[in-house]
C-alpha cells in the first residue's frame, strides 16, 4: 500500500512541476520572440511551442484526477460536518459510512463510464489538435483517477468502520519537521527576552 501512496504522490508532484516548467518556458519564449533583437528573434520564431498550452491542460487534468484521490486518502477535501458531529455516535457513524460508500459508488460509476468511453475512442483515429497524441491516452485519466478515488473511499470507509476515525489534514503540519515543545520566553536565562515581573519587581 505504501508503494501506491508514494506512486500517487510522485505522479502528482511530477505533473505539477512539469506543467509549471512548460508554462514558464512557453511564456519566456513568447516574450523573448517578440523582442526586436536580431538573430535571437529569428531563432526563437523557428521554435514551435504551440503545443505547450495543450500539454499543460492535459497535465493539470491528470493532476486533478489523481489529486482528488489523494485528497480522499489524506482528508484534505472540504466538508461541512457541523451537524454530523453533533449527532449521537452511532447515528454519526451511519451517516459518515453512507457518505463514504456513496462517494465510492459515484466514482466507481464514473470510472466505468470513463473506461467504456476510452475503449470506444481507442478504436478510432481521433488525436489531439496540437500534440497529435491518441485521444484515448488523454482520456485515460478518467477511469484511472476515478477508480483510484473509489478505492480510496473504500479504504477510508474500512478504516473508519474499524477505528471510528477519519483522516485529518493538519494545515500547520510541515513534512519532515518535528513538533517542538512550547517554550516560555519569560523563563529564558538571557537579556534578550522580557522578564516575567512578579511581586517586588523581580523575576
Amino acid at each position: 500500500m505504501k508503494i501506491l501512496d508514494h506512486l500517487e504522490e510522485w505522479l502528482i508532484a511530477f505533473l505539477m512541476g512539469a506543467a509549471t516548467l512548460v508554462i514558464f518556458v512557453a511564456v519566456v519564449h513568447r516574450y523573448a520572440a517578440g523582442a526586436p533583437i536580431p538573430y535571437l528573434q529569428d531563432s526563437l520564431l523557428k521554435i514551435d511551442l504551440s503545443w505547450a498550452q495543450e500539454l499543460c491542460i492535459y497535465m493539470f487534468v491528470w493532476m486533478a484526477k489523481f489529486g482528488a484521490a489523494y485528497g480522499v486518502r489524506t482528508g484534505i477535501h472540504v466538508g461541512v460536518d457541523v451537524m454530523i458531529n453533533r449527532l449521537p455516535p452511532d447515528t454519526r457513524k451511519f451517516y459518515v459510512m453512507f457518505g463514504l460508500l456513496a462517494g465510492a459508488l459515484f466514482t466507481g460509476i464514473v470510472g466505468t463510464l470513463g473506461a467504456t468511453f476510452v475503449w470506444e475512442i481507442a478504436h478510432t483515429d481521433s488525436v489531439s489538435p496540437d500534440l497529435e497524441v491518441p485521444k484515448w491516452i488523454v482520456y485515460l485519466c478518467i477511469p484511472l483517477g476515478s477508480y483510484l478515488m473509489c478505492f480510496r473511499f473504500l479504504q477510508v470507509a474500512w478504516s473508519f468502520w474499524r477505528t471510528g476515525e477519519l483522516p485529518h489534514y493538519d494545515v500547520a503540519h510541515v513534512e519532515g519537521v518535528d513538533a517542538t515543545e512550547d517554550i516560555n520566553p519569560y523563563n529564558l536565562a538571557d537579556n534578550l527576552h522580557p522578564a516575567d515581573v512578579k511581586e517586588g519587581g523581580t523575576r
